[in-house]
């Protein structure tokens, strides 16, 4: 059996919420100094334990506010757990908010060297890959504009092509695959699906059920912070599509 590249044991993440309703920083910072401010916990994930064996694809599903989005910010080190633990075992390239990292400032060719890096690249891999970057993007001669000229679509794109240039051992995917128009999703499509028959081990959110079904080994339902299911993605898939 594949060892597990996660594990994840009794996660919880917990933020705190203020309650004053507090319209401006000068209000807020008097509250504190007069040690009057009020919070309130809210948990977004409790007691989650799980494991993802390498080569796994695994689906995360649930409604919106049920902690998918927390749980691939904090198996990416974003977001630091409460309680509980996660271990991860491998190099783990987070797609979650497209062009996060971007310089809006620079041009698409100096964003491709700085995101790169982020991920973790040498210049000198970038150097050796960058056309192709280009190419599959299809951004064109905007590649000399500075970002602050793209549109969303073609930033999207730019990062999605800087993240998947390389095979990476863990892939964490937030709805990565509604990048682009109609085509260039197909596109991104076909490079996960061979990303992931070359044994990347996938952790895939999305509210597409039936491309959950298609991509994905095993699904893990979260509600509202906790586990409602871990399975078969068929299984999953069909008990969670009766509850909405």
């Amino acid at each position: 059996m594949d060892e597990a590249v996660i594990r994840v044991e009794n996660l919880g993440i917990r933020f705190r919420m203020d309650k004053n309703k507090t319209t401006n920083f000068k209000e807020y910072l008097v509250r504190m100094l007069k040690r009057q401010n009020v919070y309130t916990d809210f948990w977004a994930l409790r007691n989650l334990s799980f494991e993802v064996r390498r080569g796994e694809v695994i689906g995360i599903i649930g409604h919106n506010g049920a902690g998918k989005s927390t749980l691939l910010k904090s198996i990416s080190r974003i977001i630091e757990p409460t309680e509980g633990s996660i271990e991860r075992k491998g190099r783990i390239v987070p797609m979650l908010e497209l062009g996060s990292g971007f310089d809006y400032e620079l041009t698409g060719m100096e964003n491709v060297y700085l995101n790169g890096a982020v991920l973790g690249f040498t210049r000198k891999f970038i150097k050796e890959h960058y056309q192709e970057i280009v190419d599959y993007s299809e951004i064109g001669d905007f590649i000399s504009m500075p970002l602050k000229t793209y549109s969303s679509g073609m930033i999207a794109r730019l990062a999605f092509s800087i993240a998947t240039m390389v095979k990476p051992e863990i892939l964490i995917v937030d709805e990565i695959l509604s990048v682009g128009d109609e085509r260039f999703q197909e596109k991104s499509y076909q490079r996960m699906m061979t990303l992931m028959q070359g044994g990347t081990t996938v952790l895939f959110v999305s509210h597409n059920i039936k491309q959950i079904r298609q991509m994905c080994n095993r699904v893990l339902w979260l509600d509202h912070g906790k586990m409602r299911m871990c399975g078969d993605a068929e299984e999953v898939c069909t008990a969670y599509s009766s509850q909405i």
